[in-house]
């Protein structure tokens, strides 16, 4: 007979399944017999390849596009990509994947190699992001390809490294935060332990992280490198000097981030000189699901808008509506 995990420590991993299997949930995963993306493998760091997956516009005219920076965890997009971008009807599209992950692989969080466990750090997936998207900068000049205003979208942890890859992305039009609160990711694990009432949990887990034990350790599905970058990762300040637009998307019901982490992002961030427009789907969860509806597709119907009238800038679909 299976042994009953005690409350406390059933808490605890809910607060840490944020950075454990972050990802932002979509709807389940199809096997369609054909896909329109394509694997379209780019340089990362170091002699690493970043497996990324491209779309083309599923509508004429092309208008935009979209750069996507998943969540956490060691799954690929691939299986319900053509489902999850649907909406993006005039966007060419691009998935980012880390070293290491297969775009259609299915493995759970809790899953994931040792050896992806060692090497997933954000200062590690900075890089090689970075060094992705300046070779596809380098690719579409090459090629010749029309320049067009193009959107960086993180997924959750995702969101985390959008300021840090703003630059290398030509005509970029602006950031969209689905489901990241923009806050240091600290102070939102944080938040998320008050209110699952385990924040001698994470106290803890600052503890060892400020300790002496190797980078190579592995504490709560994570290596100590990791959230040793996390402890230290900085996300508010570059976001609201940033001189970029935000459109930040996320679910009310969310169980992973606290309504208080997406305010409290949004405060922050007041005063930027760059539009900042928020948006919270009553009901919807981590991955903007709810019943009847789907909150994603919503995000890319504002994105199309946008991509209308580029020229009147990323909030304008929201500002039209009157919620910013």
């Amino acid at each position: 007979m299976a042994r009953a995990i005690p409350t406390r420590a059933l808490k605890a991993s809910l607060v840490l399944a944020f950075f454990v299997g972050g990802c932002a949930a979509a709807p389940e995963p199809e096997s369609p017999a054909t896909t329109a993306f394509a694997s379209h493998p780019l340089p990362g760091a170091g002699g690493a390849t970043v497996q990324a997956l491209q779309r083309p516009a599923r509508t004429a005219p092309l208008r935009y596009r979209v750069i996507v920076v998943p969540g956490s965890g060691c799954a690929g997009m691939g299986p319900l990509a053509d489902r999850y971008f649907a909406g993006l009807l005039h966007a060419e599209v691009l998935v980012l994947h880390k070293p290491g992950v297969d775009p259609q692989a299915r493995t759970a969080a809790g899953a994931c190699p040792a050896g992806f466990v060692q090497a997933d750090r954000l200062s590690a997936w900075r890089e090689h992001a970075r060094a992705a998207l300046q070779a596809d900068a380098r690719q579409r000049q090459a090629q010749g390809l029309p320049a067009m205003p193009q959107v960086l979208v993180g997924i959750s942890e995702g969101a985390e490294l959008l300021p840090a890859l703003a630059a290398e992305v030509p005509g970029l039009a602006g950031l969209v935060l689905l489901s990241g609160s923009g806050l240091d990711p600290r102070e939102a694990g944080a938040l998320q332990a008050q209110r699952l009432g385990v924040a001698a949990d994470w106290e803890a887990l600052g503890r060892q992280q400020s300790g002496s034990l190797p980078d190579s350790a592995v504490v709560q599905g994570r290596s100590l490198g990791y959230w040793r970058d996390l402890w230290h990762w900085p996300l508010a300040r570059p976001l609201r000097e940033g001189p970029w637009p935000v459109l930040q998307v996320w679910g009310g019901a969310d169980a992973l981030v606290p309504a208080e982490a997406f305010l409290r992002g949004a405060q922050q961030a007041q005063g930027r000189q760059a539009p900042w427009c928020a948006r919270e789907l009553p009901g919807a969860d981590h991955g903007l699901q709810s019943p009847g509806r789907d909150g994603v597709q919503q995000l890319w119907a504002w994105l199309e808008q946008w991509g209308r009238a580029p020229q009147q800038g990323l909030c304008a679909p929201l500002l039209r509506q009157g919620t910013v």
